[in-house]
């Protein structure tokens, strides 16, 4: 709906190739933002995806083969090995339970999430987390403000723009508020005014706003908006990366620790024996 209501205000005011411009360089910095975004969380997912991996070797492969050492042996076995035993005894005989059950949970909340109210509720959520909840309030104020200042850079009436907008953002929430800020603005309220009523969004929002309200520059405020919302979210990317790869080390160095007290403990029972 965007660059429909673009071509379309750029054909009626005979600027097309100017519209264009702006939506291929729009299109161009909004590639380049969700590239930097989503590259700065590939490293922590590889690296938690290959602890799964690892684990699931561990307990489907050598456990099994330790465990049955240990029983030709006869070593007494410790807490921690007993554990460990039972999980990959379960993970052996019982994997397809595992499996339906995980498969279970992922259709139950994929179908929940979809619902009006798992959805609302899954983003009320998400905004909370630690640092992930701010980053995901800057890339969508980003989108807002850089789609909002193209929109009008293109001649589109700032009431058409805030409706159109308020459909390309993914967030129910965010868009439930620019719907009640076309509203504010259709009764004649300016857009500032009309952002400073809604606690989604931040004060320097509005302030910006207004600003370029006053001096008849608006489009070109919420493109600096837009810039300043991206280097704010690049800024919270890398804060997320270096606050979650500590948490996973931490993860491994349990999970290690764990399995060399389980597989350690009954190797030096057996030696103490003799």
């Amino acid at each position: 709906t965007v660059y429909v209501a673009m071509v379309r205000a750029g054909e009626s005011a005979g600027v097309l190739d100017q519209v264009m411009g702006k939506l291929a360089d729009a299109l161009d910095k909004q590639r380049e933002f969700r590239s930097k975004t989503k590259g700065a969380m590939v490293y922590p997912v590889i690296i938690f995806v290959a602890m799964i991996v690892i684990a699931g070797i561990m307990m489907v492969f050598v456990v099994p083969k330790l465990t049955a050492m240990y029983k030709d042996f006869g070593a007494e076995l410790p807490g921690p090995t007993k554990i460990l035993m039972g999980v990959s005894n379960f993970a052996v005989n019982y994997w397809f339970v595992v499996l339906g059950l995980l498969i279970g949970a992922f259709f139950l909340y994929s179908s929940w999430s979809k619902t009006e109210v798992g959805a609302l509720i899954m983003e009320q959520l998400t905004f909370k987390i630690p640092i992930w909840g701010k980053l995901k309030k800057d890339i969508i104020l980003t989108e807002f403000a850089r789609t909002i200042s193209v929109l009008l850079g293109a001649g589109i009436p700032i009431l058409d723009a805030l409706n159109i907008v308020s459909n390309t953002l993914g967030s129910r929430i965010y868009s439930a508020g620019i719907k009640q800020a076309a509203v504010f603005v259709e009764k004649g309220v300016g857009l500032a005014e009309s952002i400073t009523r809604l606690d989604m969004f931040p004060p320097i929002l509005s302030q910006m706003i207004s600003v370029g309200e006053e001096t008849g520059k608006l489009d070109s405020v919420l493109a600096k908006l837009a810039v300043y919302y991206e280097s704010e979210s690049e800024i919270k990317v890398k804060a997320l990366t270096t606050a979650i790869e500590p948490l996973i080390m931490i993860i491994m160095g349990v999970g290690v620790g764990f399995l060399v007290i389980a597989v350690i403990m009954p190797i030096y029972n057996l030696t103490s024996q003799f």
